[in-house]
């Protein structure tokens, strides 16, 4: 029971990125700015949800790191961690045809190591993005995103659990040996 309350109390704050610090945090989290938002907003994105989107990332000078306006949309499947955490956090709550610029810090972008030689060490990214698409999760993705994992993960000790039964009733039998197997065979005969 200790054990498990570690883990859930480390990935809350593996998440959070520590522990909040007041006015000093809000230079740590993501800053989204509503550039374009459509009249009509009536579907936001939440998590699940799958996202088509066009985006130009920039240092913080204006240099262009990455653009996808020459290529396909990107497809982005919130939950999956397809892109940096920061872009990711930014596209909840957006609507299809909507534009956001979300200020990215680095601890949520490419950390101390960076993107070389793109991307510097403890580089904040500007991220212009616009929604092309957003398709909604269906209860059917929703039940396999939530709960096959649980599933799985009960499964996992549930089969080892099995395997070392089988192996220790195995163990445990006593094995016949080649010669009173021949022996029962000559009184059959």
């Amino acid at each position: 029971m200790q054990g498990s309350f570690v883990l859930l109390l480390l990935a809350a704050f593996t998440f959070t990125g520590g522990l909040a610090q007041g006015d000093e945090n809000a230079a740590e989290e993501v800053q989204v700015e509503i550039l374009l938002k459509p009249e009509t907003c009536s579907v936001l994105s939440t998590m699940g949800d799958t996202l088509q989107i066009h985006y130009t990332g920039k240092l913080m000078d204006g240099k262009v790191i990455d653009s996808s306006l020459s290529r396909d949309p990107l497809v982005v499947e919130l939950g999956k961690r397809t892109v940096i955490s920061g872009l990711e956090q930014s596209l909840i709550g957006v609507c299809e045809g909507q534009k956001i610029k979300a200020t990215i810090p680095s601890h949520l972008a490419y950390g101390k190591k960076g993107y070389p030689p793109t991307i510097p060490g403890d580089a904040s990214l500007e991220f212009e993005v616009e929604v092309i698409s957003l398709t909604q999760q269906t209860p059917w993705q929703k039940m396999v995103n939530d709960v096959f994992p649980l599933v799985c993960l009960a499964l996992v000790p549930t089969l080892l659990g099995l395997v070392g039964l089988y192996l220790y009733n195995k163990a445990k039998d006593p094995k016949p040996s080649k010669k009173k197997a021949k022996d029962k065979k000559s009184k059959k005969k």
